[in-house]
């Protein structure tokens, strides 16, 4: 049984109807880059995304990520935000839980089919730290299905992605935003500073960011009103 659904569905959606738009489209050129090939089709879910493309969100959420993008490079000259993923069909959300799950299993030495009840579990409730159900439930989508959601890192003056401590979608405790906050080497001092510098940027330009996930930013869906105590979301799922 997967674990219950978590408090931010419980967030009513005004849909806005707000376009999608295309993030590698010119006008961000020089603000972004971008993981090629994306990290989830590079894994084999090319199928699962049904010809829809990762590289797209709202245009509100897009035109934040440019400007956030804008700060960046006020403070760091040559700098850019690269984009890991945005939108996620629910199809790729469910690739991407049952994936995790089977690496988790792995890990253990485990064979995912083959476990009894009681593990299985232990082990969605470690899934679900880290990604959302993948929900049809119109009342409460996966956050990247909504077109609102980003995963980020940055990328220095020379294009090579900085120190962050750890890889993004890494299900662990590295990945907790203010893991390296008390480290007394100089990585993960590094680490941090690049992880507040990264938030930093994206809550200037109206974002807020995952309470367990130094990567991923929202702006208008459930997770970002409940976060700012807002009464309604802005964006429902749109694949």
């Amino acid at each position: 049984m997967p674990p219950p659904l978590k408090p931010f569905y419980s967030i009513p959606i005004e849909e806005c109807h707000a376009p999608l738009v295309d993030l590698q489209a010119g006008r961000f050129h020089g603000l972004l880059t971008f993981v090629e090939p994306h990290p989830y089709v590079a894994l084999g879910a090319l199928k699962a995304y049904g010809g829809v493309s990762p590289w797209q969100a709202r245009d509100e959420v897009a035109e934040a990520l440019g400007q956030a993008a804008r700060h960046l490079q006020a403070e760091r000259p040559g700098w850019t935000i690269r984009v890991f993923d945005a939108l996620r069909p629910v199809a790729v959300q469910r690739f991407m839980v049952e994936r995790t799950f089977a690496d988790l299993a792995q890990a253990e030495g485990l064979n995912p089919a083959d476990i009894t009840e009681e593990t299985r579990a232990r082990l969605n409730e470690r899934v679900a730290v880290f990604w959302a159900q993948p929900n049809e439930d119109p009342t409460a989508p996966p956050p990247h299905s909504t077109g609102a959601a980003l995963d980020l890192t940055l990328t220095d003056i020379e294009g090579r992605e900085v120190n962050m401590g750890s890889p993004i979608d890494e299900p662990s405790e590295r990945s907790f935003p203010d893991h390296f906050a008390e480290s007394s080497d100089s990585a993960g001092q590094t680490a941090h500073a690049n992880r507040n510098l990264l938030a930093r940027v994206m809550l200037q330009a109206g974002f807020v960011r995952h309470k367990q996930e130094w990567w991923h930013f929202s702006l208008g869906d459930q997770y970002w009103a409940w976060r700012l105590g807002h009464s309604s979301a802005r964006f429902g799922r749109v694949v």
